[in-house]
């Protein structure tokens, strides 16, 4: 008898969906949070808060902002 990762992962994800906007919330919360203790970091931080937004996104299902697994969308173009 074995862990079902798979289905630990499904769950996740459906879990991601439906209450992505709950996270993100959770995640600007804990990003406050850290501010107020650790003064001086705040480009860490949002740093942190960025990259885990964009994994959320990953699963929210934008249009546009949701590549295909393994593929990479193309680089921004040069600032003029």
């Amino acid at each position: 008898m074995g862990i079902d990762f798979d289905a630990l992962k499904n769950k996740a994800q459906d879990a991601l969906k439906e209450h992505g906007d709950k996270i993100d919330q959770g995640i600007d919360k804990a990003a406050g949070f850290a501010k107020s203790k650790f003064g001086g970091h705040d480009q860490q931080i949002d740093g942190a808060t960025g990259k885990a937004k964009e994994f959320l996104d990953k699963f929210e299902g934008k249009p546009g902002e949701n590549p295909e697994p393994g593929t990479q969308p193309p680089p921004a173009p040069p600032v003029q």
